[in-house]
């Protein structure tokens, strides 16, 4: 068996059983029987591992491509043999309050299910040990594994979603703090929280068309008592895109009130500058003119003119001082 398989398990009547060692052997054994299916588990296959996969489970080569290279949106493609729909799964974490999402690729079939996974973010095993406690759910085939792990990655989103904002209500507090912190920190960390939600909005929104087409008739190897399932996730997919909306608005509502503070912060700082420049620029002035070698200047010749334009200086001055202070400009 391939390394990269992570589980391999018949299950007959919504009961996990012990078959064959070989997948291969598996597969022709559960559609021999009719009412079982494989259900089989790979993380991260290069080409060459998933190739005997591929043969043996007949999957269309696009969509074996598009589980090879990862990188994709969320989508559901109908191919002659199987389903393929791809999820984006996403994972917090609560040490850097970051955002990280991986790839998860279900293959379904008529006895069969592939589940293909990349990266960080993987509800399958909670997801299996869930579903074989409830062989009721199993007895319906593939499509309650489809169902199961659409729900657990939905309802992620919205644990995500919560904890998201909580970091931004704390985020939203500190912009609006009197002290209004550092400027260029506060606008690096308001942007680097924006590409966070922008990351997990690509992961909940193009999954909406998919859910809707799997809550709704016409498509092959899903039971239609399976659809209210699919309608509950695609509610709660709904929900979780409300949230990433609301997010994305506050983020830029907080953009914008912050880059108004700065706004309204350098203008306070100009005025400030402005009235001491104009309160030097008075003494300066009186001195200048005062400062020239000129023989025949008026008052030289009295003894009280050195300490008259002193306390003309310095009358100007405070009179500017009170001034400037009573317009609020300092």
């Amino acid at each position: 068996m391939l390394s990269v398989i992570v589980d391999c398990a018949i299950y007959r009547d919504g009961r996990r059983t012990d078959g064959p060692a070989d997948f291969s052997e598996a597969l022709d054994e559960a559609r021999a029987e009719g009412h079982s299916f494989l259900w089989i588990g790979l993380h991260e296959p290069t080409e060459s591992e998933f190739a005997l996969v591929t043969a043996e489970f007949g999957l269309h080569p696009l969509a074996v491509e598009d589980a090879l290279a990862a990188h994709q949106r969320p989508k559901l493609e109908v191919y002659d043999d199987s389903l393929f729909l791809v999820l984006k799964p996403v994972e917090y974490d609560e040490d850097a309050d970051t955002v990280a999402t991986g790839e998860l690729m279900v293959f379904v079939g008529d006895s069969f299910v592939v589940t293909v996974r990349h990266g960080r973010g993987n509800p399958l095993t909670q997801v299996r040990h869930r579903l074989e406690a409830d062989p009721e759910v199993l007895q319906h085939g593939p499509t309650a594994v489809m169902y199961a792990v659409s729900d657990a990655v939905v309802d992620t989103y919205i644990d995500v979603a919560a904890e998201l904002q909580v970091d931004l209500e704390e985020l939203e507090a500190e912009v609006f703090a009197p002290a209004g912190g550092d400027t260029k920190r506060m606008a690096g960390r308001i942007y680097a929280f924006k590409r966070q939600v922008v990351e997990f909005r690509r992961a909940t929104g193009p999954l909406a068309e998919p859910m809707s087409r799997l809550a709704s008739a016409g498509l092959p190897y899903v039971r239609s008592a399976s659809q209210p399932f699919f309608r509950d996730v695609s509610d709660h997919l709904t929900r979780a895109n409300d949230y990433v909306e609301g997010l994305d608005r506050l983020l830029s509502d907080i953009l914008s009130a912050h880059l108004a503070q700065t706004g309204v912060r350098q203008n306070d700082d100009m005025r400030k500058i402005s009235a001491w420049a104009a309160m030097a620029a008075v003494p300066t002035m009186v001195a200048g003119i005062y400062g020239m070698n000129f023989e025949h200047m008026p008052e030289l010749q009295y003894p009280w003119s050195y300490p008259a334009v002193i306390l003309l200086m310095a009358g100007l001055v405070f009179w500017l001082h009170r001034m400037f202070k009573h317009r609020g400009w300092l």
